[in-house]
């Protein structure tokens, strides 16, 4: 009986820290609790595989995010400041509230004016990956190669474009490049999507189970100690779990700015308080982009009009001797949702108890960091093959399909067709 419980109990521990690989990912950098505020760490695989004999790139085909920027709206950096600020002319901060509020007057003042903007470890992203994606495929960019690149509109998607384009330049001065950035596109680019998606958004981040869940998981009171001397006013003054978001999201986007060797708000927040935030947003991101059946398991179907573009335009440019390379740069919304909508590394399971997401896996910070990019190289052995062979890279390390192979990590692209038209063709069916 004793022996049965000690299994047990070695069964349910094992249970319980299988599902917090998160909490052990922060315990060696805190900053992979940033979410889609991650600045992109580069590749992990350091070899990729050779292609099977005989076959050699031609093609590639990518959508990217823009890289590390700038805080959205004036709020994010505002709002924190000014509480404070009126908080240290009430004596409510304590002496580490008051190099809080210094260090967010710091990094507001840097931010002055920068509402979104690509920053200068954004434009540096992009110039390295585009460098990789030259040496990794030199035959896809060798001589006149032609690179059809394509931004939304926004202008650091705009800018990491031309960084990219700029360094494939210097890699080779002989690419013939065309780039372009106009609302003719933004259908595919950035599509705006109709009510269905947008409806069931609204409804998963409005269900009991994502109330609940935010609810249970949102607490801040050991941060707001450390901040301020009178808990009575930070209880009933301001809304301390607000401010501790705010808070969290500014310490989470100090590593893509550059005051990012000088200043950290980490020092503020317990490892639970990182962790839990981290929870939350994983959660709300989850439900809003991803696969959840909170929000209708529809929602990565939001990239159906990118991923028929990237099949059309493909199958466009197999047909010619010496096609290049396809570019797009968008945003972070595009690349999460086609990621589950592709089902890429198994990021398109279903889960429905939120709590249960890292012990499934689902980590948005593997996903979607700043500069976050899914490339679709194609191989074939000649010119006029009918056997076209491509390998999926996120984030440039290869990635799975949920379809079989006989080359893996390669894949048949007429059976990728098959099954993602297919797949395309049920939607809402």
């Amino acid at each position: 009986m004793k022996r049965t419980i000690i299994m047990l109990s070695l069964m349910m521990l094992s249970v319980s820290m299988m599902g917090q690989q998160a909490k052990k990912d922060f315990k060696l950098d805190r900053r992979l609790s940033a979410s889609n505020y991650l600045a992109y760490p580069g590749p992990l695989q350091k070899q990729l595989t050779p292609a099977p004999t005989g076959y050699h790139a031609f093609y590639l085909s990518h959508y990217g995010r823009h890289g590390s920027r700038y805080q959205i709206g004036k709020g994010d950096y505002d709002k924190p400041y000014f509480i404070l600020l009126k908080a240290d002319s009430l004596n409510k901060l304590t002496p580490k509230g008051k190099e809080l509020l210094e260090k967010v007057r710091r990094i507001r003042e840097s931010a002055m004016g920068r509402d979104g903007e690509l920053t200068l470890r954004g434009a540096e992203q992009h110039k390295q990956i585009a460098k990789r994606m030259y040496e990794n495929f030199p035959e896809i960019f060798s001589d006149s190669a032609h690179v059809d690149a394509k931004s939304t509109v926004v202008i650091r998607c705009i800018l990491s474009m031309e960084n990219a384009l700029q360094q494939l330049l210097i890699e080779n001065p002989k690419l013939k490049i065309r780039h372009d950035a106009s609302y003719h596109d933004m259908y595919y680019m950035n599509l705006s999507d109709d009510d269905n998606i947008g409806g069931w958004k609204k409804k998963g981040t409005h269900c009991k189970e994502y109330t609940d869940f935010i609810k249970s998981h949102t607490n801040y009171s050991h941060a707001m100690k450390l901040i301020f001397n009178d808990e009575d006013y930070w209880k009933k003054q301001i809304d301390a779990n607000r401010l501790g978001h705010k808070l969290f999201s500014m310490a989470s986007n100090m590593q893509s700015l550059d005051l990012r060797d000088s200043i950290s708000l980490y020092d503020i927040f317990s490892d639970e308080e990182i962790y839990n935030s981290w929870k939350c947003d994983n959660a709300f991101w989850y439900v809003s982009f991803g696969p959840s059946p909170l929000s209708g398991g529809q929602q990565p179907y939001s990239q159906r009009n990118l991923l028929r573009k990237i099949i059309t335009e493909a199958d466009s440019c197999i047909a010619l001797e010496h096609p290049g390379a396809t570019l797009r740069y968008g945003h972070d919304t595009m690349v999460m949702p086609l990621t589950c909508l592709l089902d890429l590394d198994g990021f398109g399971k279903q889960i429905k108890n939120l709590d249960d997401l890292d012990k499934e896996g689902w980590l948005d910070y593997r996903i979607f960091p700043m500069a976050c990019n899914i490339q679709f190289v194609f191989y074939r052995k000649n010119y006029g093959d009918k056997d076209i062979i491509f390998k999926v890279l996120r984030n440039e390390n290869e990635a799975t399909l949920p379809i079989k192979t006989d080359i893996a990590p390669y894949y048949h692209w007429n059976d990728f067709k098959e099954y993602y038209l297919k797949k395309l063709d049920g939607y809402l069916k």
